[in-house]
């Protein structure tokens, strides 16, 4: 019998009416941009401030719809696109120059043994140290050294060590060994990452892509951006790292957090906030470096240090503190709040937690985020202006509509009472697959409107296979009802097989790609899904609904 149970006609019809209500607002895409920007605004203000323009704009569209939209990328906005290369040897002088202290203060201590040392001129990957007076001792020395040496924080390096130290004459020569130079970069070009995002996120442009290429390159394109100067602008700009006191922990975001203090957000722990003493302890200009490392029982934790300003300041802070919290505080957002377990002297310190590999070399990363750790050469500048974007979805627009129609006239010259239930679906269809890409957050470029215009032509496919099917079925049947039912049941294996593979070319096209393949292969994807969903229920369904109502003796397909 051609009959499909109530519970399933009111999930196809749920899902339908989910996908519609997701597509809707992109229906009217500048009043709900300008909604979801203007409560942004007014959410990032201080509590109890108030902008009677902001929230007159915010209830141009309202908040009990959905207001996801789905964005569009650099090539139909407009904006900036840069290709910089992070000067990565620039880390190696710095970190060596970092363990001169060290070294300085370690072979101090054996001076009977060693006697005097000066630090001498070198190259920059290289830290040189001369034994004044006991060149003989040149090998001693080096294995005291070697004693500084840690375990490479990385997946790839462990059981290897940071540095190198060797002996030249009267030298004692240290470097950084291949495997922390492969981990510093990593770790140098991630942390610049981190950095770029966070800046431009501040910028509150929508959906910027952000991406590694290659071992120290970095993409960038920013949509909204009015050219690639005012984008390297943004990133020039310097992030604000402090260390500040905790007054308590709550999660009441309306709390007045009193004189002298202020109620900042955990940037890891959801609607967990935390009041501070406004005046930090010490910022982040004083912070030398954070690397992620293992405590005393092999767990991931951060080692940071400060210059001598910091390093005194937080001494005197920590002695006076002992039990209490403090806050690491990046950008606004409270990123660690460690409890201080002893007085932490010399300003070195580790941060300890419940953390994992990645997650220790994160939190080293938002450490250092208050500057770039190196310097960027920026090898590709281009402003994309937004009248190209304009023309582009003008011309998607008219070519989504050019196949739209083609379609609609063809199924229905082709199939009559039929076809205009499959365009009942197609319509169905395309609107399905810009719901899934506003709940997705997916952002549309103009090789993804080439692929919706591709699944256009091919959404009806299905609907061709199940028409002929029941078309040949109807010579043989004993009735419409049977035919119909026979027909949706010998096309669906060849309507899965054909799709799968679509289906399998997109996926590899998503995963082997990037840029505007993946655009093109995610509304592909997706495009698929809606119209085997479309096809095999939806329009089953409606030819259904139709059958009880007529009760045909005869069909024409």
């Amino acid at each position: 019998m051609l009959q499909i149970d109530l519970w399933k006609r009111l999930l196809i019809w749920l899902t339908v009416g989910v996908g519609l209500a997701l597509a809707l607002p992109n229906g009217f895409y500048s009043r709900v941009e300008g909604a979801n920007d203007a409560r942004a605004a007014l959410e990032a203000m201080p509590a109890g401030a108030s902008d009677p323009a902001l929230e007159a704009q915010a209830a141009n569209w309202p908040s009990f719809l959905p207001s996801s939209l789905v964005n569009l990328g650099l090539d139909l906005r407009g904006g900036a696109h840069l290709l910089a290369e992070v000067r990565v040897a620039d880390v190696y002088e710095a970190r060596l120059q970092g363990m001169w202290p060290d070294v300085r203060d370690l072979l101090r201590e054996e001076r009977d043994t060693v006697g005097t040392i000066r630090l001498q001129p070198s190259a920059t990957d290289e830290l040189r140290v001369r034994l004044n007076e006991r060149p003989d001792q040149a090998q001693r020395a080096a294995e005291l050294v070697r004693g500084l040496a840690r375990p490479v924080s990385s997946l790839t390096g462990a059981g290897a060590s940071d540095i190198d130290v060797s002996v030249d004459g009267s030298d004692i020569v240290i470097r950084l060994s291949e495997a922390e130079r492969q981990a510093t970069d990593d770790r140098t070009v991630q942390q610049s990452l981190e950095i770029i995002r966070r800046r431009i996120d501040e910028v509150g442009t929508r959906e910027p892509t952000i991406q590694r290429q290659g071992a120290d390159r970095i993409l960038i394109q920013v949509p909204g951006v009015g050219s690639a100067a005012e984008l390297k602008e943004i990133i020039g700009t310097t992030a604000q790292l402090t260390f500040q006191p905790v007054v308590t922990r709550t999660t009441n975001a309306q709390m007045p957090p009193g004189a002298g203090n202020e109620l900042l957000p955990s940037l890891d722990e959801q609607g967990q906030f935390y009041v501070l003493e406004q005046a930090p302890v010490v910022t982040g200009e004083e912070l030398v470096d954070a690397q992620p490392a293992f405590d005393q029982n092999g767990r991931p934790a951060v080692n940071f240090r400060f210059n001598p300003t910091g390093a005194r300041k937080f001494g005197d802070y920590t002695a006076a503190n002992i039990g209490n919290p403090f806050a690491i505080v990046l950008d606004n957002e409270v990123i660690s709040a460690p409890v201080i377990q002893s007085h932490i002297p010399g300003g070195s310190g580790i941060i300890t937690g419940n953390f994992t590999v990645e997650e220790s070399t994160q939190l080293a990363v938002l450490l250092r985020a208050g500057a770039l750790p190196a310097g960027l050469d920026f090898l590709e500048e281009r402003t994309i202006g937004p009248e190209l974007g304009a023309d582009s979805i003008e011309a998607g627009k008219i070519a989504c509509i050019v196949a739209g129609i083609a379609v609609l006239v063809f199924m229905v010259l082709s199939y009559g009472l039929f076809g205009v239930f499959a365009n009942i679906a197609l319509i169905i269809n395309v609107a399905l697959i810009f719901g899934l890409l506003s709940l997705i957050g997916s952002t549309l470029t103009l090789p993804g409107i080439a692929g919706i215009v591709l699944t256009i032509g091919m959404a009806v496919d299905a609907n061709v296979l199940v028409f002929e099917r029941i078309r040949e079925e109807l010579k043989t049947a004993k009735g419409p009802a049977r035919a119909i039912d026979l027909g949706y049941e010998k096309a669906l294996s060849a309507i899965v097989d054909a799709n799968i593979t679509t289906f399998m070319t997109a996926l590899i096209l998503y995963v082997m790609g990037s840029g505007p393949v993946r655009g093109f292969a995610i509304t592909l994807g997706l495009g698929i899904l809606t119209s085997v969903f479309t096809a095999i229920f939806v329009t089953r369904l409606i030819i259904v609904i139709w059958f009880e109502r007529r009760r045909p003796k005869t069909i024409e397909v």
